[in-house]
C-alpha cells in the first residue's frame, strides 16, 4: 500500500524508539517490543481528514490510536515544535483532539462556518503542557430529523464530507442519517402491492421528504426520477461508509408503520388508523403495529435497508408526531410492536425518540425496555422546572436544544441556560442524562452556538460563559485580539444569554416576514419580540470592525462580520415598523413615504453586504439542487423544491391556512431583493395610495406573488462580490452605532 511521508516518519521515530529500547534494556525487550499488539484501530480515516482540513499541516501531526476498553472516550495531545502527537479512542476523537489543539494552542479555528486556518503557522507550535480530555457523556448526537430539507437536501459527496469532519472535530459519535430512505421505502412496498410509479407519486420530492418519514406529508413535487434515487443511494452508502471509519454511529429512520394510500385496499383486512390533516397537507395512513401484517412490513422495510446500508444500532422514530392520531390502537400495544420488530431485525439496537412537544408519550415509555430506549431532548432549554427523569419515567435521554428554526438568519441561543443546567441534570442523584443532542432544524447556520454546546461532553466542561467566549474570540479568527475579545463578550452577554423562558431560538427578521402593519415576526411560531437587549447587541459590530487587518482575511472573520452586521440591520427594522404604523394612523403622508423608502434603503443595503460571503448567497442555496439534475426539466422540478421551502413551504393551503408560509425565512442575496423587497414595495405602495384615495389599503394576493418566485428560474450568483468589512461599515455607519 502507498505509504505517504507523513506515515514513513512516524514509523522512523517508532523504529528509533524501539531501538534505544533494545540498548537500555536488552535483546529481550527487543523481542516484547516486536510482539506488541497492533494498535486498537486504524488511525487512516482520522489522517484521510487531516490531508483534507489541514493539507499544508497534517505531516506535523502523529495519530495514535488509543485502547477505550470499558471507560469513557479521551483524547491526548503533547508534542515539539512541528511534531504533535494526537492520540484517541477513535478516528474521531483523534479529531477531536486536533480541533482542541488548534484552538488552544495554535489559536485558530475550524468553524461551521468559516475558519482561520489561514493563519496557521508553518511550524506547528508545542502544548506548553500535555492536553488530555476524556468525554463525560457516552451519547453526543447530532442533526435534527429536519436537517436533511433545511440545510440542504442536495449536497454532493464532498459537502457531506466536509458535514461529517466537522462533526468528528466537535466530538460528536451519532449522527442521524435519513439520506437514502426513500428506496428503502420504495422497495419495500413494491413488495406489498404497489407500482414503481405508485410509490413514486407518494415520497416527496427531496428537500421535503423530511417530513414524510415524520408521518406528517405525503407527496408534495413528486415524483422523483429513478435515477435522483439512485444518487441518494450512492450517497447514503458513502456516507455510512465514512461514519464506520471514524468511528461514529449512524442513526437510521426506523419503521413505525407509515404506509402509502389504499394500502387497507390493497391487503383486505389490514387495520390501518387514518391520520388526518397535518397543516394544510395529508398525512399518511398508519398500520397498526399489533396487526399480523406489520411484522411482514417492518421485516421487509429492515432487509431492504440493511441491504442497501448494512447493520446500525440505533433508529429514530416517533409515534404520532405532532397530532398524530392513535385512534383505537392502544398506544402501549402499538409501541410494543414497534420495538418488537426492530429486536428481530435488529437485536439490541436502540429506539431513538425525539422529546418534543407531547412526544414521547408516557404509555410508549412504560411499554418496552428502558435500556432500549434513548430521547433526544430537544426542550432542554426552553422551559424551567423540567424533570427529565419523572417526565420520562427514567429513560435514559440526552440533553439537548433546538436553538434554531427553518434555518432562519438570527444568531443566539439559550446558552447561559446550557452551561449551567447540563452539569446540574447530569450530577444530580439518580441522573438518566447520557450524553448531548444538537438539533437545530438546520446546521450550520451559527458556529458559536455550535461550538459551545457540543464543549459540554467534554472535560473540562464549560461552566464560566465569559471565559468561553473569550476563548472562543482567541481562536475564531487565528490569533489574539482585544477588540474581537469585547464583541465576542458583547454577544455572549446578548444574543447567546437568552433565558429558558419558553423559546429556544432569537426573534427572526421583519424583513422576511409577509408585510402587515402590526408584524411581529415572519415565521408563524417565532418569537414575537427581542429576546435580548438590541442596544448592547450592535455595539458588536464597532468591535469587530475594529478587529486587526490581518485577521479580517479570514473566511470566519468575513462571515461574522457579515452575519452579525445583518443582525444589526434586521434588529433596527423592529424599532422602524411601529413609526411607520404610527405614520400611517396619523395619516402623515410625507412621514409615512420617508419611513417606507429607509426601510427598502435598508433592504437594499442588506442585500448588497448578504452578496459580499459565500454563505448568504441565494446561488449557493439553489446550485446543489441543479447540479444533481440529469436535464433541464429535473432542475425546475429540485429548483422548485428548494424554493417552496424557503418561501411559500407548500402549496396555498399550507402556506395560508397552515401558517407555513415563511416558516424557513433567511436571509440571502438574491432572496431579499427578489421577494421579500418587492413584497414590502407593493405593501408600501398600497399604504400610501390608501391615504391618497382615503380608501382602506388594496388586499394583496401574497402566495400568488410568492409562487409566482418559486416557480421563476432566475440564475442567481454563487460568488460573492463586495467586501464584508466595508459593507458591515456601511451598515453601522447608516444606522450610527458607532460613536467616535
Amino acid at each position: 500500500m502507498f505509504e505517504n511521508a507523513a506515515t514513513k516518519g512516524v514509523r522512523s521515530r517508532r523504529r528509533i524508539a524501539a531501538m534505544l529500547v533494545c540498548g537500555w534494556l536488552g535483546a529481550w525487550s527487543c523481542g516484547a517490543f516486536a510482539a506488541a499488539p497492533p494498535p486498537a484501530f486504524d488511525t487512516s480515516p482520522a489522517r484521510a481528514a487531516l490531508q483534507r482540513l489541514l493539507p499544508r499541516a497534517q505531516t506535523q501531526f502523529e495519530l495514535v490510536a488509543l485502547e477505550r476498553g470499558q471507560g469513557a472516550d479521551r483524547f491526548e495531545v503533547h508534542g515539539t515544535p512541528g511534531h504533535i502527537v494526537v492520540a484517541g479512542t477513535s478516528p474521531a476523537v483523534i479529531l477531536t483532539g486536533v480541533e482542541t489543539y488548534l484552538e488552544r494552542v495554535a489559536h485558530v479555528g475550524i468553524g461551521w462556518p468559516g475558519d482561520s486556518l489561514s493563519r496557521l503557522p508553518a511550524a506547528l507550535p508545542a502544548p506548553a503542557a500535555p492536553i488530555a480530555s476524556r468525554a463525560v457523556v457516552p451519547d453526543r448526537y447530532a442533526l435534527n430529523d429536519t436537517d436533511d430539507g433545511y440545510s440542504n437536501a442536495y449536497l454532493d459527496w464532498p459537502a457531506w464530507e466536509h458535514k461529517i469532519d466537522l462533526l468528528a472535530l466537535h466530538g460528536i459519535d451519532e449522527v442521524f442519517m435519513p439520506v437514502g430512505t426513500e428506496e428503502v421505502y420504495r422497495r419495500t412496498f413494491r413488495d406489498f402491492g404497489y407500482s414503481d410509479a405508485q410509490i413514486r407519486a407518494w415520497i416527496p420530492a427531496t428537500a421535503h421528504q423530511p417530513w414524510w418519514l415524520l408521518q406528517n406529508m405525503s407527496g408534495f413535487g413528486a415524483p422523483v426520477s429513478p435515477q435522483q434515487y439512485a444518487r441518494r443511494v450512492a450517497l447514503a452508502q458513502k456516507i455510512v461508509a465514512r461514519l464506520h471509519a471514524l468511528g461514529m454511529a449512524p442513526v437510521f429512520p426506523g419503521y413505525f408503520g407509515t404506509v402509502p394510500d389504499g394500502f387497507a385496499a390493497k391487503h383486505p383486512g389490514a387495520d390501518v388508523v387514518p391520520q388526518g390533516m397535518w397543516v394544510g397537507f395529508k398525512r399518511p395512513d398508519w398500520l397498526d403495529p399489533r396487526d399480523p401484517l406489520y411484522a411482514k412490513v417492518a421485516a421487509d422495510f429492515y432487509r431492504q435497508q440493511q441491504a442497501l446500508f448494512g447493520d446500525g444500532t440505533m433508529y429514530k422514530m416517533d409515534l404520532l408526531h405532532e397530532g398524530g392520531h392513535a385512534g383505537k390502537v392502544p398506544v402501549a400495544d402499538a409501541a410494543r410492536g414497534v420495538m418488537d420488530a426492530l429486536q428481530a431485525a435488529h437485536p439490541d439496537a436502540r429506539w431513538v425518540m425525539l422529546g418534543w412537544q407531547h412526544n414521547p408519550l408516557p404509555a410508549v415509555l412504560d411499554a418496552v425496555d428502558h435500556e432500549h430506549l434513548l430521547i433526544v431532548d430537544g426542550l432542554s432549554d426552553r422551559y424551567d422546572g423540567l424533570d427529565r427523569e419523572k417526565d420520562w419515567h427514567g429513560v435514559p435521554y440526552t440533553f439537548g436544544s433546538i436553538p434554531n428554526f427553518g434555518g432562519h438568519s438570527t444568531l443566539g441561543a439559550n446558552a447561559g441556560v446550557w452551561l449551567k443546567r447540563f452539569t446540574a441534570w447530569r450530577d444530580k442523584p439518580g441522573s438518566k442524562l447520557r450524553g448531548i443532542a444538537w438539533m437545530p432544524e438546520a446546521s450550520g447556520i451559527d458556529p458559536a452556538a455550535f461550538a459551545l454546546f457540543t464543549a459540554l461532553a467534554w472535560e473540562p466542561v464549560p461552566h464560566d460563559e465569559a471565559a468561553w467566549f473569550k476563548a472562543y474570540a482567541d481562536s475564531r479568527y487565528g490569533g489574539i485580539d482585544a477588540h474581537a475579545e469585547a464583541a465576542w463578550r458583547i454577544l455572549g452577554e446578548t444574543a447567546y444569554a437568552m433565558p429558558s423562558n419558553g423559546d429556544s431560538e432569537p426573534q427572526d427578521s421583519l424583513f422576511g416576514a409577509r408585510p402587515e402593519q402590526d408584524v411581529s415576526t415572519a415565521a408563524s411560531w417565532s418569537p414575537r419580540v427581542m429576546r435580548y437587549d438590541a442596544g448592547h447587541f450592535e455595539q458588536a459590530i464597532c468591535e469587530l470592525l475594529q478587529v486587526a487587518p490581518a485577521l479580517r482575511g479570514t473566511s470566519a472573520y468575513r462571515h461574522d462580520v457579515v452575519d452579525v452586521a445583518r443582525q444589526t440591520l434586521a434588529n433596527r427594522a423592529r424599532l422602524l415598523m411601529p413609526q411607520i404604523k404610527a405614520a400611517y394612523d396619523a395619516k402623515d403622508t410625507a412621514r409615512l413615504h420617508a419611513l417606507d423608502t429607509a426601510w427598502l434603503d435598508d433592504m437594499a443595503l442588506l442585500d448588497r453586504l448578504l452578496a459580499s460571503d459565500p454563505d448568504f448567497l441565494l446561488g449557493n442555496w439553489l446550485a446543489p439542487a441543479q447540479a444533481a439534475a440529469t436535464d433541464d426539466a429535473e432542475a425546475a422540478q429540485f429548483e422548485y423544491d428548494q424554493r417552496t421551502l424557503i418561501t411559500t413551504w407548500g402549496g396555498r393551503q399550507g402556506a395560508d391556512e397552515g401558517g407555513l408560509h415563511d416558516y424557513a425565512n433567511r436571509e440571502l442575496s438574491g432572496l431579499v431583493s427578489g421577494l421579500y423587497a418587492p413584497r414590502w414595495r407593493r405593501f408600501f405602495a398600497s399604504l400610501e395610495q390608501s391615504l391618497a384615495t382615503r380608501k382602506p389599503p388594496a388586499k394583496i394576493d401574497w402566495y400568488a406573488m410568492e409562487h409566482a418566485w418559486t416557480v421563476s428560474r432566475t440564475k442567481q450568483p454563487t460568488a460573492p462580490q463586495g467586501d464584508p468589512w466595508q459593507l458591515a461599515s456601511d451598515v453601522a455607519q447608516r444606522l450610527g452605532v458607532c460613536k467616535p
